[in-house]
C-alpha cells in the first residue's frame, strides 16, 4: 500500500473520456463523470490529450502526464472543482 495513500480513500478501476467528460468507474460499480471544462488545464486540452488519462496511487488519483495534471477521486466525489459549472448547464 502507498504510504501517503489512506485506505479508505476511494478507488477508481478504470477511466475514459467520451466527449470531453472523464468519467471513472469505483471500486464499489459507481460510475461517475465529469465535465473536462471544470478543470482549467482540462478545459483548454485537445481531444487527444484529454484522452491520455492514466489511474494513479492505485487508482486513487488521475493523471494526465502530457498536461501535468493530477486530480484525486476523492476531490471528484466531494466536488472540489476549480471552475464553475456554465450558466447554462446550473439552469438545467
Amino acid at each position: 500500500m502507498n504510504s501517503f495513500v489512506a485506505e479508505t480513500d476511494p478507488r477508481a478501476v478504470r477511466t475514459w473520456v467520451h466527449r470531453r467528460v472523464v468519467f471513472v468507474e469505483l471500486t464499489d460499480g459507481r460510475q461517475i463523470g465529469f465535465p473536462s471544462s471544470r478543470f482549467r488545464l482540462l478545459s483548454h486540452a485537445s481531444d487527444q490529450a484529454l484522452g491520455e488519462v492514466q489511474l494513479r496511487l492505485e487508482g486513487a488519483a488521475l493523471r494526465w502526464e502530457n498536461l501535468d495534471e493530477d486530480i484525486t477521486i476523492r476531490g471528484i466525489l466531494e466536488g472540489r472543482f476549480q471552475l464553475p459549472l456554465p450558466l447554462e448547464k446550473q439552469a438545467a
